[in-house]
C-alpha cells in the first residue's frame, strides 16, 4: 500500500449505505477501511482513540466494571470523543466511522511490542463489552452474524424441550426460569472454557449457552482475531514507517501525552517562593514532594531531578527571576560558591525558559515522559516513586504522609498492577478526603491545579503579592510542538489514501 498526496476520494454515500456500512455501534473490526483520509485527520483519529483507550484502562481499575457508575463515566467519555456507544441513535455514521479508522491507525502503533500489543488488547475488550452490554437484544443475533459468529438463539420450543438440563448445567441461572433469557446454540469448540468449569450443557456437539454466558466466548473470539491481526499488522510494519511523515507519529503514539501542556501562560507570578514548602506538602504529587524534600535536605539536586523539578515550578507559576534565586538560594546553603552557580547551573535554568541555546520554551514533563524515560539510578530522586521505588520503601513513604493502612494498601495493590497514574490519582483522592476526583490524572502540573482548586473552593490559584521583578521579554521563537503536531502541520495540504489498507492487516502482506 502507499500513502500518497493525490487527489483526495471521500466516500459521499446515500443514507441507506452508509447505515449499511456500520450497522451496529460495535464490531469485530474484520474489514479495514479504504477510503481517503487527511494526515491531520489521521493525527487527530489517533490521539482520540489513545484518550478512549486510556479512560477506558482508568475507569476499569477505579470502579467495577459492568456497575452503573462505571457505564456512565465510560458512555461519557464516548460522547465527549464522539465515538459511538449505542444503537438506535441519530447520524451515527460518523462516530462509527471515527470508530472503525482509528482502531485500525491504533494497530499500526500498538503492534511494536508484546507488551503494547497486550495493552491495547485488553483496553479495546474492555470496550467491547460496555459496548455488547448496551446493545439491545433484538440486535444481537443479527451483529454475531455480521461478525461471522456462529452463534444461533435456539426457539422458545427448543428452550422449552431443553430448560430443565440448561438450568441445571449453567450456575448463572441458578434458582431461575428461563423466562426470557436468551440461549444460544454454539459449537462445543468455541465453549471450551465452560466446559472446563462444567458449566455449560453439551448435546450433539454443541453447547447451549445463555446470554449472561455467551459475553466471555465473544470476548475470547475477539481477543484471538485481535492477538492474530496484530502479529499480521507487525509484519507489515516496516513498509508503513519507511513513510517518512507517519513514522514519527506512530513511534511516538503510544507513549505521548496528549492533553494540556500545562506552560507558564496565565500562572505567571501567582506563587511566590516563601509558598513553597507549604504547597509541597498540600498540593505537590509525591514525584514533585520528593524532589522537593531532597533538595531542601541535600541542597542540590542531580540533573534529572532539577530538570524534572525546575520545570515543574516553572509550571506553577514561577518566573525565571523567582528561579533563579530560588535554585541559588538552595544550592549556596549546599556550600557552593555563588560564582560556579552563576557560571555553570544558571546557563540550564536560562535555557529551560527558553533564553538560551536553541531557544525552546520547554513544558513540565507528563506522568508518562516520567514512568518511562531516564529512569533515577543511586543518589537521584527523579522519576515516579509509585514506578520507580521499591514497594516497602514506598510503604513507609506513604505511611510517612499520613495515609491511612487501608488506603496504602490499595495504592499498592493498584502499583502492582503497573496503574501507577491511577495509584497516584488514589493518592490524590486520600490526601483531599474525596471519594471520586473526577479526572483521569495524567500530569503532575494537573495534579497541584486540581489540588489548588479543592483547597480553594472551586477558584483558580490566588495571586499572591510579590516584589516587582524585571519584566520577561516575550520569548522570540514559540514554543517547540510535540513531533506528531508538527508532522500533521506540516503536511496540513497533503491527503492519504487508505485504499487497499487490507494489504497491511491480511496474510498475505
Amino acid at each position: 500500500m502507499e500513502f500518497s498526496g493525490r487527489k483526495w476520494r471521500k466516500l459521499r454515500l446515500a443514507g441507506d449505505q452508509r447505515n449499511a456500512s456500520y450497522p451496529h455501534c460495535l464490531q469485530f473490526y474484520l474489514q479495514p477501511p479504504s477510503e481517503n483520509i487527511s494526515l491531520i485527520e489521521f493525527e487527530n483519529l489517533a490521539i482520540d482513540r489513545v484518550k478512549l483507550l486510556k479512560s477506558v484502562e482508568n475507569l476499569g481499575v477505579s470502579y467495577v466494571k459492568g456497575t452503573e457508575q462505571y457505564q456512565s463515566k465510560l458512555e461519557s467519555e464516548l460522547r465527549k470523543l464522539k465515538f459511538s456507544y449505542r444503537e438506535n441513535l441519530e447520524d451515527e455514521y460518523e462516530p462509527r466511522r471515527r470508530d472503525h479508522i482509528s482502531h485500525f491507525i491504533l494497530r499500526l502503533a500498538y503492534c511494536q511490542s508484546e507488551e503494547l500489543r497486550r495493552w491495547f488488547i485488553q483496553q479495546e475488550m474492555d470496550l467491547l463489552r460496555f459496548r455488547f452490554s448496551i446493545l439491545p437484544k433484538d440486535k444481537i443475533q443479527d451483529f454475531l452474524k455480521d461478525s461471522q459468529l456462529q452463534f444461533e438463539a435456539i426457539s422458545d420450543e427448543e428452550k422449552t424441550l431443553r430448560e430443565q438440563e440448561i438450568v441445571a448445567s449453567s450456575p448463572s441461572l441458578s434458582g431461575l426460569k428461563l423466562g426470557f433469557e436468551s440461549i444460544y446454540k454454539i459449537p462445543f469448540a468455541d465453549a471450551l472454557d465452560l466446559f472446563r468449569g462444567r458449566k455449560v450443557y453439551l448435546e450433539d456437539g454443541f453447547a447451549y449457552v445463555p446470554l449472561k454466558d455467551i459475553v466471555a466466548i465473544i470476548l475470547n473470539e475477539f481477543r484471538a482475531k485481535l492477538s492474530k491481526a496484530l502479529a499480521l499488522t507487525a509484519r507489515s510494519l516496516p513498509a508503513v514507517q519507511s513513510d517518512e511523515r507517519l513514522q514519527p507519529l506512530l513511534n511516538h503514539l503510544s507513549h505521548s501525552y496528549t492533553g494540556q501542556d500545562y506552560s507558564t501562560q496565565g500562572n505567571v507570578g501567582k506563587i511566590s517562593l516563601d509558598q513553597i514548602d507549604l504547597l509541597s506538602t498540600k498540593s505537590f504529587p509525591p514525584c514533585m514532594r520528593q524532589l522537593h524534600k531532597a533538595l531542601r535536605e541535600n541542597h542540590h539536586l542531580r540533573h534529572g531531578g532539577r530538570m524534572q523539578y525546575g520545570l515543574f515550578l516553572k509550571g506553577i507559576g514561577l518566573t525565571l527571576e523567582q528561579a533563579l534565586q530560588f535554585w541559588k538560594q538552595e544550592f549556596i546553603k549546599g556550600k557552593m560558591d555563588p560564582d560556579k552557580f552563576d557560571k555553570g547551573y544558571s546557563y540550564n535554568i536560562r535555557h529551560s525558559f527558553g533564553k538560551e541555546g536553541k531557544r525552546t520554551d520547554y513544558t513540565p514533563f507528563s506522568c508518562l515522559k516520567i514512568i518511562l524515560s531516564n529512569p533515577p539510578s543511586q543518589g537521584d530522586y527523579h522519576g515516579c516513586p509509585f514506578r520507580h521505588s521499591d514497594p516497602e520503601l514506598l510503604k513507609q513513604k506513604l505511611q510517612s504522609y499520613k495515609i491511612s493502612p487501608g488506603g496504602i494498601s490499595q495504592i499498592l495493590d493498584l502499583v502492582k498492577g503497573t496503574h501507577y497514574q491511577v495509584a497516584c490519582q488514589k493518592y490524590f483522592e486520600m490526601i483531599h478526603n474525596v471519594d471520586d476526583c473526577g479526572f483521569s490524572l495524567n500530569h503532575p502540573n494537573q495534579f497541584f491545579c486540581e489540588s489548588q482548586r479543592i483547597l480553594n473552593g472551586g477558584k483558580d490559584i490566588k495571586k499572591e503579592p510579590i516584589q516587582p521583578e524585571t519584566p520577561q521579554p516575550k520569548p522570540g521563537v514559540q514554543k517547540t510542538k510535540d513531533a506528531s503536531s508538527a508532522l500533521a502541520s506540516l503536511n496540513s495540504s497533503l491527503e492519504m489514501d487508505m485504499e487497499g489498507l487490507e494489504d497491511y492487516f491480511s496474510e498475505d502482506s
